[in-house]
């Protein structure tokens, strides 16, 4: 079973991301918002990032043929139109199932439903669906365009069958599959990543180490393009609170319980750089206030 439209529900930093990258394979793809002013930038920042990988030639069309294929909308009737729904919003279950109700009404018996999730379990949404068999975890990591990884993961009632349709579009997009075998809370990156991304919170807590600093070290001492705190500004303190929180949640396992400082900066409003402030500082163009 080959992709060839996909319904992107969310047109955050995620839905954005994944809307361009399923754009830039040559997929047609439906970007739906519940607000025009969401569409609209996000329409601007996908046409201002296909624009730089034109300019770097990393890409064989022009700009506009690829955003010729990014329709916007404000309703889920599309959905009965494609071959792939992919859900990218918040880290909420009763909204993701809202969704996934909605969408599996709307679309057509063979199509597949995947979810962005980073942590909540597929398992669980799927069992709101009339297709569990056909419901798949497809979690990107941002920012999309750039990351190369995919994880693939299959729900209880998942059939290898489309395990392997969800690697191979993984693949049609140009990206690298990371199968996820077992539907367990935060799959496997976020397993291996939070450990270390909630220590480094503590460390900032305890008054061990500066934000500026743990990243600074882990960019040179470890090899990363960003440290844990810049990259928690680019997803969102509420995305990653909300990760860590369904996790919590799902398995009863303190070790997964958000550190102090990550929620009462999430409770404070200093979401990253959507708001302005998160562990840094920003500009009204987005750019880094230095200090």
């Amino acid at each position: 079973m080959g992709i060839n439209k996909t319904f992107i529900v969310g047109s955050g930093l995620m839905g954005s991301g994944i809307a361009q990258v399923c754009a830039q394979a040559g997929i047609e793809v439906f970007l739906y918002d519940i607000t025009p002013e969401a569409l609209n930038k996000a329409l601007k920042n996908i046409e201002w990032s296909v624009n730089k990988f034109v300019e770097k030639g990393k890409l064989k069309e022009d700009s506009a043929t690829i955003m010729d294929r990014i329709r916007a909308v404000s309703d889920l009737s599309g959905a009965a139109e494609v071959d792939l729904t992919v859900e990218a919003v918040f880290e909420r279950m009763d909204l993701k199932q809202e969704i996934f109700k909605k969408i599996d009404e709307i679309s057509r018996p063979e199509a597949l439903i995947a979810s962005n999730t980073s942590a909540i379990s597929i398992t669980e949404l799927a069992s709101v669906t009339k297709r569990p068999q056909r419901i798949l975890g497809l979690h990107f990591f941002s920012p999309v365009p750039m990351m190369q990884a995919v994880e693939v993961i299959k729900g209880l009632s998942t059939t290898e069958e489309i395990a392997n349709v969800g690697k191979d579009f993984v693949v049609q997009i140009g990206k690298e599959p990371i199968m996820v075998n077992r539907d367990v809370a935060g799959f496997v990156i976020n397993r291996i990543n939070f450990p270390s991304t909630m220590e480094a919170m503590r460390l900032v807590e305890e008054g061990v180490a500066t934000v500026e600093d743990i990243d600074k070290g882990l960019r040179l001492a470890s090899g990363r393009k960003m440290g844990i705190f810049e990259t928690g500004d680019m997803v969102g303190l509420d995305v990653t609170y909300g990760a860590m929180m369904a996790m919590y949640q799902e398995t009863g396992d303190p070790r997964w319980y958000p550190p102090m400082i990550l929620r009462r900066k999430v409770k404070a409003g200093q979401l990253g750089r959507k708001t302005g402030r998160g562990w840094y500082e920003y500009n009204e163009d987005g750019s880094r206030k230095e200090k």
